[in-house]
């Protein structure tokens, strides 16, 4: 039988950042995972690089069935935070796209960065082992049971992380804790994640795999502004996976692939300065000639613009601007970057992490029910959940 202040199940984002902030309170804790080693998710997030936080972390970058939830924890460890720890370990990295931070060198600079302030006689982290069973005793501590040892602990922490990349290790293991201690979960759905079409559209855009444009995509009252990437089962890059977070079966998505131009006016503007220049020309000037080939039929690809009507300029306008398509589904937990919905916020106290109604209970991370933006968003919750936590458990 061990014995400790803490148990943390599980190596990732938040299990880390908890460890590292109990064990400064000279808590006794001990990290389990069923991995072979830590941070596994970490290791390869943003192409092996990590896109560790944003600098632009709001709590409306964030979904749940409880949007204040995020609030208390993202407000009192910040990305501003994070970022100092990352500099206090000289860990060079730089800025892409809307604040999103990436390391410049390795992912496993984060992973090394989070091992060594756990590093200390308070810490320990047993990795290949699995959890067999969870029982609060009559003097409200845990017991735990793996395939290895049995631990009893004063505070209990849930940091098993959601469904996505399964190969990854990913489990439900944190949802049936919560069913055990009569926790609501919601339902989970793969988040961040491709979307594959129906048979006829996938065999209509097939040629276009590899294919990236610059897309403003509009799924309900949400939309987003960036790359989308024809794949060969159907659409990704960032406004796609940005986009699927909002999208459920039966939803149509609009697809302004040209969210620079006017294009009505464009086609016009031309047609009066080069009556001569066919259609499939003027347009190449915008968008790749092989999405242009698969959107028109060559007769009209090929005519001039003096011979086309401004009607027409209206319908292609339709056509490049406002092209509607009903994806099939999501490619599922085996791509997705995130896991919408788990445990319930309104279970928890937002500013402890802890279960209300179950006395030394926490869960951190991925397992609850927020679900971030792409772009440094999840990291960001992981970081500051753990770091909450890790102040009282």
């Amino acid at each position: 039988m061990q014995s400790c202040d803490v148990l943390i199940i599980g190596a990732g984002a938040a299990g880390l950042m908890c460890g590292i902030e109990t064990a400064k309170r000279q808590r006794q804790v001990i990290i389990i995972d069923h991995a072979n080693k830590p941070g596994k998710k970490i290791l390869m997030s943003g192409g092996g690089r990590c896109n560790f936080t944003n600098y632009n972390i709001s709590p409306n970058n964030y979904i749940s069935h409880n949007p204040h939830f995020c609030k208390s924890a993202l407000s009192r460890y910040t990305q501003w935070d994070f970022i100092a720890l990352v500099k206090k370990h000289q860990i060079p990295f730089h800025e892409k796209a809307h604040g999103q931070l990436f390391c410049d060198d390795k992912a496993k600079d984060i992973v090394n960065m989070l091992l060594s302030e756990f590093e200390g006689p308070n810490a320990k982290l047993h990795l290949n082992e699995s959890i067999e069973s969870i029982e609060k005793l009559a003097d409200d501590r845990f017991m735990v049971k793996t395939n290895i040892h049995k631990y009893q602990c004063q505070s209990l922490v849930i940091a098993t992380g959601g469904l996505s990349i399964p190969t990854m290790g990913a489990t439900p293991f944190g949802y049936q804790v919560a069913k055990q201690f009569n926790i609501l979960v919601w339902p989970v759905r793969a988040g961040l994640v491709p979307l594959t079409l129906h048979t006829q559209d996938k065999e209509r855009f097939s040629t276009l795999s590899g294919i990236s444009c610059d897309s403003l995509v509009t799924c309900k009252s949400h939309q987003w502004r960036e790359n989308i990437l024809f794949t060969h089962r159907g659409l990704s890059g960032p406004a796609i996976l940005q986009i699927s977070n909002f999208w459920q079966s039966g939803d149509t998505i609009t697809i302004n692939l040209l969210p620079e131009i006017d294009l009505f006016e464009t086609l016009k503007s031309i047609q009066k300065s080069n009556p001569q220049r066919q259609l499939k020309e003027a347009l190449s000037e915008y968008l790749p000639k092989r999405l242009i080939a698969v959107f028109l039929m060559p007769e009209m690809a090929d005519k001039p613009l003096q011979m086309i009507s401004h009607s027409q300029f209206h319908k292609l306008a339709q056509t490049f601007q406002k092209w509607q398509l009903l994806p099939n589904a999501t490619e599922g937990y085996r791509t997705a970057e995130v896991t919408l919905g788990g445990v319930d916020c309104h279970a928890l106290s937002s500013k402890t992490m802890e279960a209300i109604n179950v006395k030394g209970l926490y869960f951190i991370g991925e397992v609850i029910d927020v679900t971030g933006a792409l772009g440094g968003f999840n990291f960001q919750w992981a970081w500051s959940s753990g770091w909450a936590a890790g102040q009282v458990a």
